[in-house]
């Protein structure tokens, strides 16, 4: 294919997965997914390979290729739409669900429109469905192994009754719902327009050629990196103790291996990783250090091995609880591949708060401090690296649930010293007006994100109810009046500081 055709119809199907992205925001209910954005929309060719995909949220779409791969073997007819959870069958945790609908073209399957989105609830012993000690996945919420929700146009509203019944507010789990039936819909219809004009053999050709181009790329990227062998160690902050995590990362000419076979097994906590959210970390990072701006495909992958052996941490077997993996452990993997190759890190957690009861949930995550670049200060007060999610305004957050906001600011001077400066955190205090339970699920309490090069690391997080400091996981209630600190951390300094 021509340049000039190959950059048109990548530029087509990144702008169709965007507007998959903007129709599901808007047709949203849960604020979760609205005012936060914490969702995803990617097109996949009919083999399964991720053709292109939005700038949304790297946790979910270096995942959500082993989505697809769960119901491809299936018959798929137009119009049809699957959907799915289950961290063990292409799932990352419970309350990402993940709606898959085939496209076709003339009666030919052309390919799939997938969306992933964290719905604000689905079941399980806690409001918002992230416990901070839950030991298997029925503690965490409904399982939904892969199932067709759509069949030739036709909704299954018993299916989607009995699944919403067992969630609390169900009527706004419906609704997100159907914002992702929408969010496919419209990604089929315009790669069916893009057929219309095309053709079907030059947007399938596109489809290659894109995976092609993109990994060509990162080849190229990755050939430039010094060959031979880096390690890194780190440790993830688990109730009982510190769990480690290694990595001995390899370059060989243009191919790169990822292997985690040191790292701890799996646990008895939710930290535990499926092996979806290690490829989406992994990949993530990849692309980082290689080429930031190739296009967002499965291509860009095709370069990279990754190794976790069944049975541990990182690629953790059912019913093992993995909430925490998701969030926190793929932060910590994203984290010891910079590490390896000489970055200084972010604050390496999402932060991650729940607050609820019988009439609300509410679940948000909280930006912090990014690491400095040999070149540049780290950005301070964003979501950063396996998150990319926005805040929720607090306009948003006093109007529609029972919390006032008592301070929100940058954690000023939490970035690590050095020539460039770790980014700041945030500040983040709430106050309940109304009973409710809360989970809290962060990391870097213990543990400061590390500087490089002779860089300072940055300030450890901290959580505290009414002044009382908290342990990184915990949960509990609060009653009228009282009020939850979180300060986050910030990024670790590069460089040794000046004079």
């Amino acid at each position: 294919m021509d340049p000039v055709t190959l950059q048109v119809m990548v530029g087509a199907l990144r702008a169709a997965c965007d507007e998959m992205g903007v129709v599901l925001v808007r047709s949203a209910h849960s604020a979760n997914i609205k005012e936060r954005r914490d969702a995803s929309t990617g097109l996949f060719d009919a083999d399964g390979e991720m053709v292109m995909q939005a700038e949304h949220i790297p946790v979910h779409l270096g995942a959500m290729p082993l989505a697809v791969a769960a119901v491809i073997g299936e018959e798929q007819r137009p119009g049809d739409a699957w959907i799915l959870n289950d961290p063990y069958r292409g799932g990352t945790h419970l309350p990402d669900i993940t709606l898959v609908s085939p496209i076709f073209s003339g009666g030919e399957l052309l390919g799939f429109a997938a969306s992933r989105a964290h719905h604000a609830d689905v079941g399980g012993k806690l409001p918002g469905s992230m416990p901070a000690d839950s030991r298997t996945l029925d503690e965490e919420g409904v399982v939904i192994s892969p199932a067709r929700l759509v069949r030739e146009g036709e909704l299954d509203e018993e299916l989607l009754a009995d699944i919403c019944g067992r969630m609390r507010n169900a009527d706004q789990r419906r609704a997100d719902l159907r914002a992702q039936l929408a969010a496919g819909r419209t990604g089929a219809a315009r790669v069916e327009e893009l057929v219309e004009r095309y053709g079907l053999e030059t947007v399938r050709e596109a489809m290659g050629e894109t995976l092609d181009y993109a990994e060509r790329r990162t080849r190229a990227r990755i050939a430039e990196l010094e060959d031979g062998v880096r390690e890194a160690r780190d440790v993830l902050e688990a109730a009982e103790g510190d769990l480690e995590l290694c990595l001995r990362a390899e370059v060989r000419g243009d191919e790169l291996l990822l292997d985690y076979t040191s790292s701890a097994p799996q646990h008895d906590g939710n930290l535990n990783c499926p092996l979806a959210v290690t490829l989406s970390a992994s990949y993530f990072a990849v692309r980082v250090l290689t080429d930031p701006d190739v296009p967002a495909c499965a291509g860009a992958y095709r370069p990279v091995k990754v190794v976790a052996p069944e049975g541990s941490l990182l690629n953790a077997q059912p019913p093992h609880a993995v909430v925490a993996g998701n969030v926190e452990t793929s932060s910590r993997v994203a984290d010891l591949v910079l590490a390896a190759f000489g970055r200084a890190l972010g604050q390496g957690t999402m932060n991650n708060l729940t607050l609820g009861n019988d009439r609300f949930t509410y679940y948000e995550t909280l930006g912090g401090g990014q690491g400095a670049c040999p070149d540049a200060d780290g950005p301070s007060a964003v979501h950063v690296a396996m998150s990319n999610t926005l805040n929720t305004p607090i306009e948003a957050l006093e109007l529609e649930f029972p919390l006032r906001a008592v301070e929100y600011a940058v954690r000023r001077g939490s970035g690590g010293d050095g020539a460039h400066r770790g980014g700041d955190g945030v500040v983040r205090e709430l106050e309940a007006l109304d009973e409710m339970s809360f989970s809290l699920i962060t990391e870097r309490r213990r543990h400061a994100p590390r500087g490089a090069d002779g860089g300072g690391s940055g300030e450890r997080g901290r959580n505290l109810l009414n002044g009382e400091e908290l342990e990184p996981k915990a949960s509990g209630n609060l009653q009228p009046g009282d009020r939850l600190r979180i300060e986050t951390p910030g990024g670790g300094g590069h460089g040794q500081p000046s004079g």
